[in-house]
Formats: structure tokens, C-alpha cells, sequence
């Protein structure tokens, strides 16, 4: 199994409470496995707060809906022994 890298990695953004806000991270591979998604060093879920999806494959993206200020930290995104930071 080749090994999955990041391609483009997270950009920090920032957002006023209560809008929502996507973060994006191209990896080097499709269908890669060990994927994480982590805010303020919580893995992080899909459900109705945070929608977790992949499009074209390779890039997965992660959505927190109506932002709070407990919302405010550090985003990462892992794959394998990369991450990626926002």
C-alpha cells in the first residue's frame, strides 16, 4: 500500500460565531485509510455538528457548523505519520 501523503494542506481561517466554516487537506492518494480529523485534540465525529466528507477522492474536508467560541483552537488533520495544521 502506497504511502498517503498531504498534497495541500489546511489554511487558517476565521469566522464569526454562529457561521460555518470548512476546512480542506489534499492527500496524494484516493480511499486513504487512517484518517483523522481533531480540534483542540478531540477526534472529532461525523454528525450533526461536524460533517466529515471526502470529494474527488483525495480531498477530505471538514465542516463545523454554527461555530461557538468553545470552537476557537487548533484544527489537524492526520493521515498516516503526516499532519497537517490550522
Amino acid at each position: 500500500e502506497p504511502d498517503v501523503t498531504i498534497v495541500s494542506g489546511l489554511k487558517d481561517m476565521v469566522v464569526s460565531e454562529g457561521d460555518d466554516v470548512t476546512f480542506r487537506c489534499q492527500v496524494s492518494h484516493e480511499n486513504a485509510r487512517d484518517v483523522e480529523w481533531k480540534l483542540q485534540d478531540v477526534a472529532l465525529q461525523n454528525n450533526e455538528m461536524n460533517e466529515i466528507s471526502v470529494e474527488k477522492g483525495k480531498i477530505h474536508t471538514l465542516t463545523l457548523r454554527k461555530v461557538t467560541e468553545q470552537d476557537i483552537g487548533t484544527v489537524t488533520f492526520r493521515v498516516g505519520a503526516h499532519t497537517s495544521t490550522a
